[in-house]
């Protein structure tokens, strides 16, 4: 009988089931989770912020990498002037020769084939010189941006942190008095 109060037996239709008393068991995992549970709550992350864009705005390298991007862009834009007052002119022909009521179709024709070849040459110019300066700001950026990144991990690490937000990418909508501020830091490894 004394067995009967400890083990438990369940009827379903066409079946018994026995299922073994469990209470030492639950006792068990409960009073291990309610040890441990301080220790839980301890080890909290360590975070850190900083902003990666301030950084990048500092940096003296900066201004030498705008001022090569501003000559190769004024270059394009030289040329660019030169290509629509190539275009302009065309242009003033064609309405001189359109406006010409004795001038065959064939030449208005052809002059206006002159204005969509000359056209496409533009956006195909615009196109290529907008990517060549997209991938020289790349060229002259990457350096930057890795050193950023290589001081933010290097600061992180010498701080103890388990995580670094950059707030230039990841706006963070509070930070606690325990969250710690990178940017020192940071600027202290890059020299700035």
């Amino acid at each position: 009988m004394q067995e009967s109060k400890k083990s438990l037996y369940l009827c379903f239709p066409n079946q018994l089931m026995y299922i073994k008393p469990i209470e030492k068991k639950m006792k068990r995992i409960i009073m291990i989770a309610a040890a441990l549970m301080p220790l839980m709550l301890m080890a909290q992350a360590r975070i850190g912020i900083v902003n990666s864009q301030q950084l990048f705005d500092l940096m003296p390298e900066k201004a030498v990498a705008e001022a090569q991007l501003k000559v190769l862009s004024d270059r394009y834009h030289a040329e660019y002037q030169l290509l629509q007052a190539e275009f302009d002119k065309k242009y003033a022909d064609y309405q001189t020769v359109a406006a010409d009521a004795s001038m065959p179709e064939t030449i208005k024709e052809r002059r206006v084939q002159e204005l969509q070849e000359s056209d496409k040459k533009m956006r195909e110019f615009q196109r290529r010189a907008a990517d060549d300066i997209a991938s020289r700001r790349d060229a002259l950026t990457k350096p930057l941006t890795d050193k950023i990144q290589t001081a933010i991990r290097q600061a992180g690490k010498q701080g103890g942190l388990d995580v670094v937000f950059d707030t230039a990418v990841t706006p963070v909508a509070y930070t606690g008095p325990a969250t710690i501020d990178l940017m020192p830091a940071v600027k202290a490894l890059l020299g700035l």
